[in-house]
């Protein structure tokens, strides 16, 4: 039985080096072929041969596909909504998982996201796959400051910090009185020039070309690959920066590669990598070598466990410079059609190379004869015509000839029309294959026209299926990878707090402090139906919202104006307006309590509902108040009506006392006192009243 020990650095150089070379074998002979005649394609040339004086013009199929399918992709990973993340695995999980979505969507515009996301689709559609890089990438800020006078404790101080470096000093002794001891004693003075280094570092992402990429042939995808890697040439001068050794480096060679990785190169950027031996260079800082960065898993200390390493070689012959073990290799990988058990998917131009082949003989025939109708062959008479003439194109040219007659045209048919179909059918199946084409968008007149909108909408969501299927592919497999991996990096390096901008908010976040393990989730979806039927339901939220708000109030546990807010938001994001703070307020929770405290001290004001039942009675009391409040009316009335005519009846009395008293007189002599009478009759009523009461 084989005892298990520790490699040494010979043997992880022989293993890692021929890892790389059958890697680059693979690639060079399989995949670069395919590649450049991808990029070939894509740039407008064909397999097919040019005849002499016949069309030579190409129908640019691959190039039209490839930019009709862009705008697409990147609007749907560019838009308000993410398409990818991060999701809670519990409640109070739900806070730090936006915190995390926002966090990496700041970094990645911060890090020009679209144009990294730009040239991953571009490769993936032209070259099966699209690599991006990610790492953290260590960096030093670097001061120089110069002090004067400083004492002791300052200086002890300032000397402590293990950023910062003595570059000159200069100490000064001289003796002073001591007010307190009344002593001469010794005082230092220090002039100090330092230099800081802070050190400091970020997330970086590299859009890598494809050439530069690769892993071995057997690998299914990028995570599980037995080795994946990337090989590049840069100066003397760059990579001591890195900080490598000059010594190490400097006799290395650059990677030469062979013709068909030079073809691809040239085929991609119009020329080829200058090779020329630079030892004869008076600066040696700008001689090239070769460097290759791998990951591997190697059971390097001989436990029976393989580990995933980095590894750095150096030179074409790849020579071990060093090793170390991390977490996670750092490459995102983007497949636009994924093929099932492979690394390598399938490219969009890759799939229309016939197509595009077909399309461009068809069109120089229609252009051919379309030249020979417009300027047909003619039949002359030998030695009855001048030759010459004949041959000579100019418009207006004179024609010589001996005999009338001599000279006639060749009757060319006109069969381009018939071509025309043929050409019209090669588009249909390139849109079908693709999913982009004037009618899947609604700018085909004849399919708006001859069919009902039900039959346009599902004509759009089949053509647009194909693009989803793109999209979804993208986010499931390059884009998760980029936001799984920006994150390790960033919880695994960030110091310290940021300040980040989130829900027009500036708050500080720690990123120490996320779970690097939950979940993502992707949301994919375009088209011009889908946003419609989004932006109605938008509208129905939002009317539900405002029901439930203003029949329940601020406390209702349903609905707050943070959720109509972010209603209101999605609503604009999905009219292409993404700044929704130039039409609505930004909502945080204390400007929300506000609210709430405002909204119930309205309602507290405000007249509370009268309960039914208490309605009644308060009714029914005022009826009683009023009935009674009538009949009292009615008896004080009947007291007036009896009070007056007992006013009527005394008065008659009156006279007729009066009268009486008058008859006596006359008759009788007799003088009656009347005053007195009617003195002892008001007595008697007094009395009476008295009683009654």
């Amino acid at each position: 039985m084989a005892k298990l020990t520790p490699l040494e650095d010979g043997q992880l150089e022989s293993l890692v080096s021929e890892a790389i070379k059958d890697a680059v074998d693979f690639i060079d002979s399989e995949i670069v072929p395919e590649r450049v005649l991808s990029q070939q394609y894509y740039d407008g040339k064909t397999r097919l041969g040019v005849e002499e004086g016949r069309s030579k013009v190409v129908a640019t199929k691959c190039r039209d596909a490839v930019r009709s399918l862009k705008p697409s992709l990147l609007r749907v990973f560019l838009g308000q909504a993410p398409p990818v993340e991060f999701t809670p695995n519990m409640a109070e999980d739900v806070p730090v998982a936006e915190q995390m979505t926002k966090y990496v969507h700041y970094k990645l515009n911060k890090l020009n996201y679209f144009k990294l996301l730009s040239n991953a689709f571009q490769d993936c559609l032209v070259k099966r796959l699209g690599i991006l890089k990610v790492y953290y990438e260590d960096f030093s800020k670097t001061e120089t400051h110069t002090y004067s006078g400083l004492s002791d404790i300052e200086f002890n101080y300032l000397v402590a910090d293990e950023n910062v470096t003595v570059l000159n000093h200069n100490q000064t002794v001289s003796m002073e009185m001591d007010k307190a001891t009344e002593q001469e004693i010794e005082k230092s003075v220090h002039d100090v020039k330092i230099q800081r280094i802070t050190p400091a570092g970020d997330c970086r992402i590299d859009s890598v070309p494809p050439e530069e990429w690769f892993c071995d042939r057997n690998a299914k995808d990028v995570e599980t690959a037995y080795i994946v890697g990337h090989r590049v040439n840069k100066t003397v001068g760059e990579l001591v920066e890195q900080g490598f050794n000059f010594d190490d480096i400097h006799h290395l060679d650059a990677i030469n590669d062979d013709s068909l990785n030079d073809a691809e190169l040239f085929a991609r950027t119009g020329f080829t990598e200058d090779k020329k031996d630079s030892e004869n260079n008076i600066d040696i800082t700008s001689k090239k070598i070769g460097i290759t960065e791998c990951y591997m898993k190697v059971d390097v200390d001989g436990t029976g466990v393989p580990v995933l390493h980095q590894f750095i070689m150096g030179g074409s012959n790849y020579k071990l410079l060093n090793y170390m073990p991390c977490d996670q290799q750092p490459f995102a990988v983007f497949e636009c059609d994924p093929e099932p058990h492979t690394v390598w998917g399938r490219s969009v131009v890759a799939m229309l190379f016939d197509d595009q082949d077909a399309s461009t003989s068809c069109l120089r025939g229609v252009l051919d004869n379309i030249a020979l109708c417009n300027s047909p062959r003619l039949s002359v008479v030998d030695s009855q015509v001048n030759l010459d003439d004949v041959l000579n194109n100019e418009i207006g040219a004179v024609i010589r000839t001996r005999q009338p007659n001599t000279i006639s045209p060749i009757s060319i048919p006109f069969t381009a029309g018939n071509t025309l179909g043929a050409m019209q059918y090669l588009d249909q199946t390139i849109d079908q294959k693709v999913g982009v084409s004037a009618s899947s968008v609604g700018l085909n007149p004849d399919v708006l026209q001859s069919t009902t909108k039900t039959a346009v909408d599902h004509h759009i969501a089949t053509a647009q299926g194909q693009v989803e299927t793109i999209a979804r592919n993208l986010a499931e497999g390059g884009m998760t990878q980029l936001f799984k991996k920006m994150m390790n990096l960033i919880i695994k390096h960030r110091k310290g707090d940021e300040v980040m901008r989130m829900n027009n908010n500036y708050i500080p976040v720690d990123p120490k402090s996320w779970n690097a393990h939950l979940d993502l989730q992707v949301s994919v979806g375009l088209g011009t139906g889908k946003i419609e039927e989004k932006q109605m339901t938008l509208q129905q939220i939002l009317q539900i919202q405002q029901t439930i708000y203003q029949g329940y109030g601020a406390g209702n546990g349903l609905v707050n104006l943070s959720g109509i807010r972010n209603c209101l938001t999605d609503i604009l994001a999905n009219s292409g307006i993404r700044n929704a703070d130039r039409y609505f307020s930004p909502m945080t929770p204390e400007i929300e309590q506000q609210m709430m405290a405002m909204a119930q001290q309205q309602a507290q004001n405000q007249p509370q509902p009268i309960d039914p039942a208490q309605a009644v009675m308060q009714t029914e009391q005022i009826r009683a108040q009023a009935k009674m409040q009538s009949d009292m009316a009615k008896l004080g009335l009947e007291r007036e009506k009896m009070m007056l005519a007992d006013d009527l009846k005394r008065d008659e009395l009156d006279q007729n006392l009066l009268l009486k008293a008058g008859e006596l007189l006359s008759k009788h002599g007799y003088q009656v006192d009347v005053n007195e009478i009617k003195r002892m009759q008001a007595q008697e009523r007094n009395n009476g009243q008295v009683a009654r009461n």
